[in-house]
């Protein structure tokens, strides 16, 4: 047994819970993913963010997503312009590198922390901060080894003309077109479309490069990050998988986007048994979780839509909402929440998470404990006993990790951003949303300042989760002194301004016409 645990940490991109047997899927199941649940902890109250770039900000920095400044969200794309020959590589990494607020040299983020307790670092898959970032990025924030794209827009055709391995750009042979093969779905009248151009598939190339790693570093603490890209879409993967095949009660599309989180699952598989042949599953803390909520990649016009309700009813996320059985989901992909990605609903931001340490967890352990997506970082300096950076917004759930779990070691609440506004959720069941009216309020202006201003640019709505699952009972104008407290807290862990909990707040231009 080592003094140091290993730690992989696994992200998938857009998955929401209710799409694992787990967590209550019943059309296919995630035998790889239910073994973390069935030999670990499976929470049910994990939040994460409304959508990527910033869950994983909040995730290698310890901080949630609804403070002023901190960082940017540079536009997707740029590395198009290597393919078109517009840009070179060294002006890419200039733009980016003077766009808006990278992260900086003393942020703290958490693979340094490793680095700092003598762990080797590696990130393989989707790149882990904004929309397009760099080798030079990744290198400050304290990867050892890196591998994968640094576009957020181009990891989503799964077949790259190339991809990066520490900063330099490995070309794929057989991947040649430029938008990476993004097109919905691999059949055309049941039918493979020509794969022309389609050789390589990102996946593949990012499970090699994953067991390589842990082979090369199986004598020292390692920790390896996998973002995947799975199962973003558009849907395609290009083999329906078997227990899907035959399945009449699910549309083409539907199988094809199910094979996409089963592609996931045999990621899961491939690491698991690999730890397992080098004798290392006990040395390792597996931990798997999803950046956001669920989303629908396989929508089709008369069944199932996040654009209005099966009866024709517009969604306007403030009075209507998408809920699977009012929508059509027959995937329950949300698990029976409202919402989805980039809303503050809880099916868009509450999100599966489960962690497997062999001889520590205590296995097939559910926990009803709140945790948020910027715990990572003090749990696992606590656990490889690292020291931990000032200036964080998590608290380390370690102690239920190892069975020794307090109350006082919980969040009272968390807190999370979305194109609506912040949200605000307790740990005694209460939610506070909120809803900014970009028309009236003007950027300059703080929102927060006064009730009375906040009442002229934002509608709030209360939810008492513990007993509305579902978000369906707005009781806002029941407790006005709630309503207050919840306000009141809400507005100062965004800095004084409800504005900085939205994207809008966030993003940044290149000065660069893409």
């Amino acid at each position: 047994m080592r003094a140091k645990p290993n730690v992989i940490y696994i992200y998938a991109d857009d998955l929401g819970r209710g799409m694992l047997s787990c967590y209550g899927q019943k059309h296919f199941r995630t035998p790889n993913i239910d073994r973390l649940a069935a030999e670990g902890i499976r929470f049910t109250q994990a939040y994460g963010c409304s959508f990527c770039a910033p869950a994983r900000a909040s995730l290698l920095c310890g901080v949630h997503d609804a403070h002023a400044g901190g960082w940017t969200f540079t536009k997707a794309g740029i590395y198009k312009e290597l393919d078109k020959g517009t840009l070179s590589l060294e002006q890419i990494y200039e733009m980016i590198h003077n766009t808006g607020i990278q992260g900086g040299d003393d942020e703290g983020y958490l693979p340094n922390l490793f680095r700092k307790a003598g762990y080797v670092t590696g990130q393989v898959g989707k790149l882990e901060w904004g929309f397009a970032t760099t080798g030079e990025e990744l290198d400050k924030h304290g990867w050892t080894y890196h591998f994968g794209d640094y576009d957020h827009q181009r990891c989503h055709g799964y077949y790259p003309t190339f991809l990066f391995e520490n900063g330099s750009k490995v070309k794929l042979e057989g991947n040649t077109l430029v938008d990476c093969g993004a097109k919905r779905s691999a059949f055309e009248k049941g039918l493979l479309i020509d794969m022309t151009g389609r050789a390589v598939y990102s996946q593949d190339i990012y499970d090699r490069k994953m067991v390589e790693f842990i082979r090369r570093h199986k004598e020292e603490p390692f920790f390896l990050f996998h973002p995947s890209q799975l199962p973003h879409g558009p849907v395609f993967y290009p083999e329906i998988h078997p227990s899907l095949l035959n399945n009449s009660e699910l549309t083409d599309i539907e199988k094809e986007f199910g094979s996409m989180v089963l592609r996931l699952d045999r990621t899961v598989g491939i690491l698991l048994d690999e730890l397992d042949r080098l004798g290392l599953a006990e040395d390792t803390i597996v931990i798997f979780s999803s950046d956001n909520g669920h989303t629908l990649p396989y929508s089709q016009q008369g069944r199932v839509s996040e654009q209005e309700l099966t009866d024709g009813t517009t969604i306007d996320n403030i009075l209507t909402k998408f809920h699977s059985d009012t929508c059509g989901d027959i995937f329950n992909g949300n698990d029976g929440m409202a919402g989805l990605k980039w809303s503050n609903w809880e099916g868009g931001v509450r999100i599966p998470y489960l962690v497997r340490w062999p001889g520590h967890v205590e296995p097939d352990t559910v926990t009803d404990s709140l945790i948020a997506n910027y715990d990572l970082m003090p749990t696992l300096a606590e656990l490889i006993e690292a020291d931990m950076p000032d200036g964080k917004d998590g608290i380390s759930f370690a102690s239920l990790i190892t069975g020794k779990r307090a109350n006082e070691d919980e969040h009272e609440y968390i807190v999370y951003a979305s194109l609506k506004g912040p949200a605000l959720v307790t740990r005694d069941g209460w939610k506070l949303r909120t809803i900014i009216d970009p028309e009236t309020y003007h950027r300059g202006k703080p929102i927060g300042k006064s009730i009375a201003e906040m009442s002229d640019a934002v509608e709030f709505q209360l939810y008492r989760l513990s007993e509305d699952y579902a978000e369906t009972h707005n009781v806002v104008h029941m407790f006005p002194d709630k309503l207050n407290e919840l306000r009141r807290m809400l507005v100062k862990e965004c800095d004084g301004n409800l504005w900085n909990g939205t994207p809008q707040a966030h993003f940044a231009a290149f000065g660069y016409e893409l």
